[in-house]
């Protein structure tokens, strides 16, 4: 799976949402936290926004938090508002002895998706991966 500059900046910018106090942070502070150009930023969360996982409020106490608790959004939610829907290769079609790698990519996705679907923002701000993950 490759992840793009902006999917790991928007992941980066709810992690920073999922570990700062109630209420909320102004975009200049996420972007100074985690080095986001904050043009790109405003985009992003903007896109957030309107996907339902962040909630904004304007003016001079203003700022974005997570519209829902962070152990309730995953980086799957995440990635999937920023990259869209993962689409499944089609591998199909190796000759020969090749054929099984078709499976072996099949299984790959599925196993990313599991493991996305599975870590929240929670685990992240609060460095508590789940078990098979923490080292």
């Amino acid at each position: 799976m490759r992840i793009s500059a902006r999917t790991q900046y928007a992941l980066r910018a709810a992690a920073e949402l999922a570990a700062a106090p109630p209420g909320p942070v102004p975009a200049d502070k996420i972007a100074a936290a985690q080095g986001i150009p904050r043009k790109f930023l405003d985009n992003i969360l903007l896109q957030l926004r309107r996907a339902g996982l962040l909630h904004s409020q304007r003016g001079p106490e203003g700022g974005y938090w997570l519209a829902r608790p962070a152990a309730e959004i995953t980086l799957a939610d995440i990635i999937t508002v920023v990259e869209g829907v993962p689409e499944g290769s089609d591998h199909g079609g190796y000759p020969g002895v090749a054929r099984p790698l078709a499976d072996v990519w099949s299984a790959l996705r599925d196993h990313e998706q599991a493991l996305l679907t599975e870590i929240t923002l929670a685990h992240v701000a609060d460095g508590s991966l789940p078990e098979p993950l923490d080292h």
